[in-house]
């Protein structure tokens, strides 16, 4: 007894068979970039473009987590509802550079108070 997997034909007519994954379209020029530094949390862009963005879960900012999740003229809905314009289109050569800048940031989680670096000693007269 043979499996499927070895009694599968292996030539194809080279055309589109309809099995083919959908993943939002053609190759594009640029990448999407979220500056999550500027980022406020909003959802916009995750609620237009949901297979691209999501809310990072430390930090609660928007995050790019596809470049071909969904087609350009989506992306580009999601970035005109950004209320604070910080999603942006950037050379895939960036990237790497943009995401070593978004480490060395000190990015506090939204909801909370900024790190205080020095304890502050309040019944001090």
């Amino acid at each position: 007894n043979l499996s499927a997997a070895f009694q599968a034909n292996a030539s194809s007519n080279g055309g589109p068979n309809g099995k083919e994954p959908r993943l939002g379209g053609k190759l594009r020029e640029k990448a999407v970039w979220v500056d999550e530094a500027t980022c406020i949390g909003c959802k916009y862009c995750g609620n237009v473009a949901s297979n691209t963005f999501v809310m990072e879960p430390d930090f609660g900012r928007s995050r790019a987590i596809r470049q071909d999740g969904d087609s350009t003229e989506i992306i580009q809905e999601a970035m005109n509802t950004c209320p604070v314009n910080c999603i942006h289109w950037v050379l895939f050569e960036d990237l790497d550079e943009l995401r070593a800048q978004l480490e060395q940031a000190d990015i506090q989680p939204l909801g909370f108070p900024r790190k205080i670096s020095r304890r502050v000693n309040l019944r001090e007269t």
